[in-house]
C-alpha cells in the first residue's frame, strides 16, 4: 500500500478502529509477554505516532515513512487512511497545535519526550479537526498507548491535557487586530518567514490561499501514456469498472480519480497506460514541445516522470537523455521506460553541471532542466517542507539555479529550446532567476510560443495566464487544486 494511493477524506475520517482498539491489554504480574506472533497489531495511531516520532526526532521524510509502516503494518485501507490524515494533517498544523499545547505542557517541547509530545500533537489534531472521530475515543485511545510507552504518570498527563483542551475549548481565538502575516501565520500554521515572503510576491490575499491550499489533500492524477491507449478509452474503461475518474482541467494528458483505490496496483498502471503525475508536472513536458526524431535532453531527471512524458510524446522515435545524479536512481527510470515501453530514453549518471563536459556542444534540440528547488510548491504532499526549509534555503538554492542553467546552456542547438521549471512558488527561483539568466545570456531570449493544448485552459482559468504573455507562467496551489509550478521556455537565438 502506497501513500499516493490513499484517499484522504478532510474532516470526513470516521472512527475506523474496532471498540477492542480501545480497551488496554493488561498482563498478570510474572506473566510472560505476547509472542511476536500472536501480539496484537498496531492501529493507526499508534502507527502515527511512531512516524511523527521518528520525522521529529531523526529528519525522516513523510512520505517514505508512511509508505513504509503502511506496507508492513497489514492494516485496512480505513485504517490506513486515518493514519495518513493523522500523520499529514499534525504535521501540516504544527504551529497551531504546539501554540495551544504550549499552555497546558510546562516546558512544551523540549521537556517532553518526542513519543509523547507525538503523541500529544496527533491527539489534539485529531479534536481538533478530525470531527467525525468522538473526543472520547481519541483520549481514551491517548491514554492507552501513554501506558503502553511510558508508565502511570505520563498517562494522567496526557489524560489531564487533553481533557483541559476540552474543557477550555479546542478552539483558541486569535488576539484581535494581528499584523496580516502573523494572523495568516498562526490561522494556516504556517513559518512567519515563509508567509512575510509571500505576501511581499503576491499580496496578502494571494498568500492566505497559498496557505489554505497547503493543508488540503492532493486528490489523485495520473498521465495518459498515449503511445498505449488515449484519454477517452482510459476514462471510458474506468467507468466501467466503477472508478470516478475525470478529465484534468489542466493538462492534455491528464485524469483526476476519486473513490480509485491504488491506481499502481491496476492492471491500467501494470500495462503501461498510466503514470502517477501531478496536473502541474505534466505541462512541462507539453510546454517543450518535442516532436519525433529530435534529440532532447533531461538534465534532473528522477525518478523519470517527464523524461518519460517526453518520449510519449515523441512517439517513442528519437533520443531522450535522461541524467540524475544519483546512481541508485537510475534504476527507477529504467524500470518506467520499460514498464511504459519506451526505447528511446537513455539513462545517465552525473552533476548536471558537468553534462556540457559529456555531451557534445549544441547537441539537443530540446534541454529541459528541472531544477533542485526548496519545494515550496509541494506542502501539500510533503508538509515537513514547512518546518525544515529556512529563507537562506531558498538563496542558496537559486544560486545553484543559476549556476545549472548557465552550464546546460551550451547543450542546446542554435534555434533550439531551453525550458526550465521547478516545483517552488519562491520568485528568486522562478522569474527572478530567469531574468537574470537571460541578461547574461543575449542569445536566449522567452518564447510565448506554446502549444495551443496548453495555453487554452490556463486562460480559461482567471489570473492565471498573466498578461502580456512573455513565456513564463507560475501556477499556484489554490489555482487548481495541483502543485505549485512554475515553467519558462527561451529560444536560443539561430
Amino acid at each position: 500500500m502506497f501513500v499516493q494511493d490513499i484517499l484522504w477524506k478532510k474532516r470526513g475520517i470516521g472512527v475506523s478502529d474496532s471498540k477492542t482498539t480501545h480497551k488496554t491489554h493488561k498482563r498478570k504480574t510474572g506473566t510472560a509477554a505476547q509472542p511476536a506472533a500472536t501480539r496484537k497489531p498496531k492501529g493507526p495511531r499508534e502507527v502515527a505516532m511512531d512516524i511523527l516520532k521518528r520525522i521529529d526526532t531523526d529528519g525522516a521524510y513523510s512520505g517514505l515513512e508512511l509508505n513504509k509502516a503502511l506496507s508492513a503494518s497489514g492494516m485496512s485501507r480505513q485504517d490506513a487512511a486515518l493514519a495518513t490524515e493523522i500523520v499529514y494533517g499534525t504535521i501540516q498544523r504544527l504551529a497551531t497545535i504546539d501554540r495551544v499545547l504550549e499552555q497546558k505542557v510546562k516546558g512544551w517541547p523540549s521537556k517532553v519526550e518526542p513519543w509523547a509530545r507525538s503523541l500529544l500533537r496527533l491527539s489534539y489534531y485529531q479534536l481538533r479537526w478530525l470531527d467525525r472521530v468522538p473526543a472520547h475515543a481519541v483520549v481514551d485511545e491517548a491514554v492507552r498507548l501513554a501506558k503502553k510507552r511510558g508508565h502511570a504518570g505520563i498517562a494522567g498527563l496526557v489524560n489531564g491535557v487533553l481533557r483541559g483542551v476540552l474543557r477550555d475549548g479546542v478552539v483558541q481565538p486569535l488576539p484581535a487586530n494581528l499584523p496580516p502575516a502573523e494572523r495568516i501565520a498562526l490561522e494556516h500554521s504556517y513559518p512567519g518567514w515563509m508567509v512575510e515572503r509571500w505576501i511581499a510576491d503576491y499580496g496578502a490575499e494571494i498568500a492566505e490561499a497559498i496557505c489554505a491550499a497547503g493543508n488540503v489533500p492532493p486528490h489523485a492524477s495520473a498521465r495518459v501514456n498515449r503511445l498505449r491507449t488515449n484519454r477517452d478509452d482510459l476514462l471510458a474503461s474506468m467507468k466501467e469498472a466503477g472508478v470516478y475518474a475525470g478529465e484534468s482541467p489542466v493538462s492534455p494528458d491528464g485524469i483526476i480519480a476519486t473513490r480509485a483505490g491504488s491506481l499502481v496496483s491496476t492492471d491500467w498502471f501494470k500495462e503501461g497506460q498510466l503514470s502517477i503525475q501531478d496536473e502541474s508536472s505534466m505541462l512541462v513536458a507539453a510546454v517543450a514541445d518535442p516532436r519525433p526524431g529530435m534529440a532532447v535532453l533531461d538534465c534532473c531527471a528522477a525518478p523519470g516522470g517527464k523524461s518519460m512524458h517526453l518520449a510519449e510524446r515523441m512517439e517513442n522515435r528519437g533520443d531522450v537523455f535522461a541524467n540524475d545524479v544519483h546512481p541508485h536512481k537510475k534504476a527507477l527510470i529504467d524500470e518506467q521506460a520499460e514498464r511504459l515501453g519506451l526505447g528511446i530514453v537513455r539513462t545517465m549518471t552525473g552533476d548536471a553541471k558537468e553534462l556540457s563536459l559529456v555531451l557534445p556542444t549544441e547537441s539537443m534540440d530540446i534541454v529541459l532542466l528541472d531544477a533542485p528547488c526548496s519545494g515550496l510548491g509541494v506542502i501539500r504532499r510533503k508538509p515537513e517542507i514547512k518546518w525544515n526549509k529556512q529563507p537562506q534555503d531558498v538563496e542558496s538554492l537559486s544560486a545553484l539555479q543559476g549556476e545549472l542553467l548557465q552550464s546546460v546552456r551550451a547543450l542546446v542547438k542554435p534555434g533550439g529550446t531551453l525550458v526550465y521549471s521547478t516545483c517552488t512558488v519562491a520568485k528568486e527561483e522562478n522569474e527572478r532567476a530567469i531574468r537574470s539568466f537571460l541578461e547574461r545570456n543575449p542569445e536566449f531570449s522567452l518564447d510565448p510560443d506554446w502549444p495551443e493544448e496548453v495555453l487554452r485552459p490556463l486562460r480559461q482559468a482567471e489570473g492565471v495566464l498573466p498578461q502580456p504573455f512573455e513565456g513564463m507562467l507560475q501556477i499556484l496551489p489554490h489555482q487548481f487544486g495541483s502543485d505549485g509550478f512554475f515553467i519558462a521556455r527561451m529560444k536560443r537565438r539561430a
